[in-house]
């Protein structure tokens, strides 16, 4: 049995299983790790647990050791590369007249790669461009295309809520969100109303999608007749949050009233 520690990478990033070792660790605490690209520095998200390694589907990697004072002044080393990198780039994709749009650069911790992050609505031929920055920089080189939402996620806002933007907040993941889920939220088709940041519809739409759902289950479908206190009527509309429906008598009057 081995101590599994949980450690995030991104403030919104996955988070991934560790091999914590000798390692006293406690969350919020920083470390350096072994990852697929070499050492990175995370941030413990998951205190350390007993589990059997067996159970997982590969080994662990180990962490490293825990970061001191030479791993942050890494860290803000990266970041001013990182500014000088991109300010850079978007001089030469304005030289090379390329259709893309640059709004991040990423660092690995010890300096030897770079990733530019762009958006784009065409494929993008930019072996010039990576040309023109290995040349500069002197270092590897990855051109990464991501969708807008990612591109949300990744530069953060502050959403129509007046709240920061969830998938830049809290969100590790993205769930699929379908315009039925306004629907059955009576909420406005507008797309103005329904959409985030980044153009597509909010995330927020899911997170009471099941239990709208879930109360609705409870109600008489819209078209069935319900007893009434002024006698037969047709249920018309839905008011979920209060379980309440909205009925039409023959006469055509409408009303609404809580269910028995």
């Amino acid at each position: 049995m081995k101590k599994i520690v949980g450690i995030r990478f991104k403030p919104t990033g996955k988070v991934y299983n560790f091999d914590c070792g000798a390692f006293v660790l406690n969350e919020g605490d920083k470390v350096i790790a072994e990852t697929d690209q070499g050492l990175g520095l995370g941030v413990v998200a998951v205190q350390p647990t007993q589990r059997d390694e067996q159970l997982l589907n590969k080994p662990l990697k180990k962490v490293y050791r825990i970061a001191n004072q030479k791993d942050f002044r890494q860290i803000e080393k990266n970041l001013n590369s990182e500014k000088i990198a991109r300010t850079y780039c978007l001089f030469c994709i304005k030289e090379l007249g390329l259709e893309m749009n640059l709004f991040s650069v990423g660092s690995e911790f010890d300096g030897s790669k770079l990733t530019f992050f762009f958006t784009s609505e065409c494929r993008v031929d930019f072996r010039q461009l990576v040309k023109m920055l290995v040349k500069e920089f002197r270092v590897r080189i990855e051109m990464r295309q991501v969708g807008i939402r990612n591109q949300a996620k990744m530069c953060g806002g502050i959403g129509r809520c007046g709240r920061e933007l969830c998938c830049s907040s809290f969100l590790e993941k993205f769930e699929p969100v379908s315009i039925r889920m306004a629907k059955e939220q009576r909420l406005s088709l507008n797309p103005t109303k329904i959409s985030g940041q980044c153009g597509r519809l909010m995330c927020c739409l899911t997170f009471e999608n099941e239990t709208y759902r879930h109360l609705r289950n409870s109600l008489p479908q819209i078209g069935h007749t319900v007893e009434t206190d002024r006698g037969k009527a047709k249920v018309i509309r839905h008011n979920v949050i209060c379980n309440r429906v909205v009925v039409r008598l023959d006469d055509g009057q409408e009303f609404e009233t809580e269910l028995k």
